[in-house]
């Protein structure tokens, strides 16, 4: 019953992390990255859709993406989405193919996007934390019922602790990965 606890945290806590280096990947760098693009909504039809799955992302260039509408009469709503986002970003299009090219980043743009970073990966933390959170919940209404013992639950609280940190710790690190990739010149 504890292992079943422990692995399930253990589990739980990679998809945290996980889904936090993922949402590391929509940080801008110095560096055009089609995953850029991936918190863009577009209003298609009158319907929330992700521009993912609107169009072809590439990235021909360091500094240019390529946006290609599957429907090209939704350039437009694309474009729209595209300047009203937070990339800091100017769209042309030539009637089939949005490009975007993407600027030099100033210093102090480059400190913004490393606070956004450290706020991703807070959030990533506290997903963890959460899991752990639960978890002990359980535990303890495990020792309430009497299914384990005092010492067996403490024995799972400290394995479920060395699990926490492990992951803050590759959260860490991955934290600090972006932060070199974004003070990067």
């Amino acid at each position: 019953m504890l292992d079943e606890l422990l692995s399930d945290a253990k589990e739980r806590m990679a998809k945290a992390v996980e889904q936090t280096s993922g949402e590391f990947a929509t940080v801008r760098t110095g560096r055009a990255s089609p995953n850029l693009l991936d918190r863009v909504v577009v209003d298609y039809h009158g319907v929330p859709t992700a521009l993912r799955q609107l169009s072809t992302i590439s990235a021909p260039e360091a500094r240019l993406l390529t946006v290609q509408p599957y429907d090209p009469s939704s350039i437009k709503q694309i474009e729209k989405a595209i300047s009203d986002s937070d990339l800091g970003v100017t769209p042309s299009n030539d009637g089939k193919t949005i490009r975007l090219g993407i600027p030099e980043m100033t210093e102090e743009r480059r400190r913004e996007m490393v606070k956004v970073a450290r706020q991703i990966a807070e959030e990533g933390r506290i997903r963890v934390r959460n899991v752990r959170r639960d978890v002990q919940h359980d535990l303890r209404t495990l020792k309430t019922d009497g299914d384990v013992g005092e010492d067996e639950e403490r024995r799972a609280e400290g394995d479920l602790q060395k699990l926490t940190d492990a992951a803050i710790a590759e959260l860490d690190a991955a934290l600090k990965a972006k932060e070199a990739d974004v003070l990067e010149v």
